[in-house]
């Protein structure tokens, strides 16, 4: 897919992951739009960043994870050519202290969402072809116990995509990114960031941008779908 002049809805795309896969597709040209839901300033500033460069972006605000929110998202963007599912929500939770309400939150915004909104554009897309690109996280293949509900979003996302990428096929691609330890938490202390960049074979952090450019190449490579590519400096195999 050549992205210039595409419309592309990324969500989250006000902030973190979101706000750089936001900025490499715009910078290729993308006609963006860019949900946000709390992230007003930050989308406020995203959309001056962009004006700066001499690029534009459609913001459009949504809770997702409230009923009816991908479809009202979907009906305020419109026909897109392609969709990023970034939106997400990473709150720590062990065995015996995850609450409903976390649990809800998590799976309502991480994978519900996504299902939705994909179900909602991605049907439409049939007409004339698109691409969706999912956010996983290697968590969702190796699950991590202190983020055990944030963990079985991200499965729940990985075979979503899968079957997406069926279901839609063959006029729509479905791919998704499972990120490793990119931009970790604030709250991490030095013996948890320690631990993260030593479970990948590179040992080191990756960045946004590393997940950028990834999301770029599932948009625009053309004989790709229901893959999930691993930004993870080696995790899985480690």
């Amino acid at each position: 897919m050549e992205l210039a002049g595409k419309r592309i809805l990324v969500t989250g795309g006000a902030v973190r992951v979101g706000r750089a896969i936001a900025l490499e597709l715009a910078a290729a040209g993308a006609a963006l739009l860019c949900h946000y839901h709390r992230s007003e300033d930050a989308a406020r500033d995203l959309a001056a960043t962009l004006d700066s460069r001499g690029q534009s972006v459609n913001l459009l605000r949504e809770d997702l994870a409230a009923p009816g929110g991908a479809e009202r998202l979907a009906a305020a963007a419109g026909p897109v050519d392609a969709l990023v599912n970034s939106a997400a929500v990473f709150l720590p939770g062990r065995l015996g202290g995850v609450t409903e309400a976390d649990w809800d939150l998590q799976l309502s915004l991480n994978l519900k969402s996504v299902f939705f909104l994909s179900q909602a554009l991605g049907t439409a897309m049939r007409e004339r072809g698109g691409a969706i690109v999912n956010i996983a996280d290697v968590a969702g293949q190796r699950p991590w116990p202190r983020y055990l509900a944030y963990s079985a979003s991200k499965a729940g996302v990985i075979a979503l995509t899968q079957g997406l990428a069926r279901a839609l096929a063959p006029a729509v691609r479905v791919n998704a990114v499972a990120p490793g330890p990119v931009m970790l938490p604030a709250d991490y202390d030095d013996a948890q960031r320690d631990e993260a960049l030593r479970g990948t074979l590179l040992g080191r952090e990756g960045s946004a941008g590393n997940v950028a450019h990834a999301v770029r190449f599932l948009l625009e490579n053309d004989y790709v779908t229901g893959v999930v590519l691993p930004v993870d400096g080696g995790r899985a195999l480690k």
